[in-house]
């Protein structure tokens, strides 16, 4: 329901046979105040630290995740791709010197990937035969840059195969919200044609959804659902272009165990 709190963070999410987990959070279930209400998981939006770090283990329990093995990122709305055996501060990196990529990719089995968006396109992948999971962050610059072929080309390098690697594409801004500029426009469609929109005024606009989900296509990767909230339409998440100070929304991947 639109506008409906929670005092338990609620998650959309898409759990396959195989052991792999796609889950995003909505806005509600937290405890940050206004204008980041409530359940922001983004540590660098000028949030209280204190309430990130309650709102990250109240949505990594609701899933059934240990909070402290969750892998976060320092986005850019770049292309660069980590290879990660567990949170950053397990290896020996404070926080503040987690380094800039838009995507991380592992080979370690219950291990949670995130991604922060509030409009971008968080894209969830795994292999689950492998046993290799990836996470990209993007965007409109990152769909350009190329990040979610960098993070499939990464998965295969570690010897994920494309017809083997399931995912979601998590909510984010629709093509009939997200207005641009013609040349704009024209610039995302030279590197992801099926990115081209128009809003429903009529206007320039970029799918930026569509534009990953072909990206992967032409790797190979077809195995790939998608959510159908529009995060600028709903008043469930967050949107930096509907609101501009605000929150962040979550999305995870993650392989279960083996017994």
């Amino acid at each position: 329901m639109i506008g409906q709190q929670h005092t338990v963070p609620p998650v959309e999410h898409v759990a396959h046979a195989s052991g792999a987990h796609f889950a995003s959070t909505d806005r509600w279930g937290g405890v940050s105040a206004a204008p980041y209400a409530e359940l922001n998981l983004g540590g660098a939006v000028g949030d209280d630290p204190a309430a990130v770090r309650t709102n990250r283990r109240r949505a990594a329990e609701a899933l059934g995740l240990d909070p402290a093995a969750v892998v976060w990122m320092n986005q850019v709305h770049g292309n660069d791709v980590a290879v990660v055996d567990g949170p950053w501060a397990a290896n020996g990196r404070p926080a503040d010197e987690i380094p800039a990529v838009d995507a991380v990719v592992t080979t370690r089995r219950g291990l949670a990937l995130a991604v922060l968006t509030a409009d971008c396109v968080p894209v969830l992948l795994a292999d689950p035969v492998a046993g290799i999971t990836g996470a990209a962050h993007a965007g409109r610059p990152g769909l350009v840059a190329g990040v979610v072929p960098a993070v499939v080309a990464e998965m295969l390098r570690l010897g994920a195969e494309p017809d083997r690697i399931v995912g979601h594409i998590g909510p984010s801004v629709c093509g009939g919200c997200y207005e641009v500029p013609e040349a704009m426009r024209a610039e995302v469609a030279e590197a992801a044609p099926e990115s081209w929109a128009t809003t429903r005024r009529g206007t320039p606009a970029v799918d930026v959804a569509n534009g990953v989900a072909a990206q992967l296509g032409r790797m190979g990767v077809t195995g790939v659902g998608r959510s159908d909230v529009c995060t600028m339409e709903s008043a469930d998440h967050f949107s930096y272009r509907r609101e501009r100070t605000t929150g962040r929304l979550a999305s995870y991947v993650w392989l279960e165990e083996q017994s």
